[in-house]
């Protein structure tokens, strides 16, 4: 049974970079047609999805953050970090990740069948 779990730094100073892991047990990450989102959840606001990085390691992101967001991995360890550049504070949310086990990816998250108890990161001087 796949499992996902995050872990960030909590709190990051507006301007800086964040950065978030996701270590995967259960699964490799290579396996073919699998997708890994990121997605993130504002205080009191709803599911966020941010991008993907598939079993070839093909990058997909939401136009409205592409422009400060790199999903990567490290197969090695079977790992996918999320990093976001620039943060303001409505970056702040919990930052998670899920499994997207279709052959065709999606973006919305109830096509996502495993997914991260997910990390809050707060954004503030």
């Amino acid at each position: 049974q796949v499992q996902l779990q995050e872990s960030g730094p909590g709190l990051v100073k507006p301007s800086q970079t964040l950065s978030v892991t996701c270590f995967v047990a259960g699964e490799s990450i290579l396996t073919n047609f699998y997708y890994w989102n990121w997605i993130r959840q504002p205080p009191e606001k709803g599911l966020e999805w941010i991008g993907y990085i598939d079993y070839d390691g093909n990058t997909y992101y939401n136009p409205s953050l592409r422009s400060r967001t790199s999903i990567s991995r490290d197969t090695s360890k079977n790992q996918l970090t999320l990093q976001l550049s620039s943060v303001t504070p409505e970056d702040t949310a919990v930052y998670y990740c899920a499994r997207d086990p279709s052959v065709i990816p999606h973006t919305r998250a109830n096509y996502f069948d495993a997914w991260g108890k997910g990390t809050l990161v707060i954004v503030s001087s």
